[in-house]
């Protein structure tokens, strides 16, 4: 299961998120109710006034060698199963997420 999608401009990622966890981290590939696969992520960051929002950009970031601003909610803002698009140069976005999903469901 691939949670991502090569559009222009860079990769839809979908994702979903566990505020309020013990630990920050990638959790692997999971699947929704459609069985749409999704990128499952926990943070410590409360969800509140968008501080789970802004630290899951910056965990990402981080992770995938982006600038924050190259991260960008476009839906789910409020919800936990997220919609982004990263910025940048989609064949080296998605060696990096396939690099890193593979670290961590191995």
């Amino acid at each position: 299961m691939i949670p991502y999608q090569i559009v222009p401009g860079g990769v839809r990622l979908a994702v979903r998120l566990t505020p309020r966890a013990a630990r920050d981290g990638l959790d692997g590939v999971t699947a929704d109710a459609d069985g749409r696969p999704l990128l499952k992520i926990r943070l410590t960051a409360p969800p509140v006034e968008g501080e789970a929002n802004a630290a899951l950009a910056a965990f990402l970031a981080k992770s995938l060698r982006l600038k924050k601003a190259a991260i960008e909610i476009r839906s789910g803002e409020t919800g936990r199963t997220k919609i982004l698009h990263l910025s940048g140069e989609s064949a080296q976005i998605r060696a990096r997420l396939d690099a890193w999903i593979a670290k961590h469901t191995a």
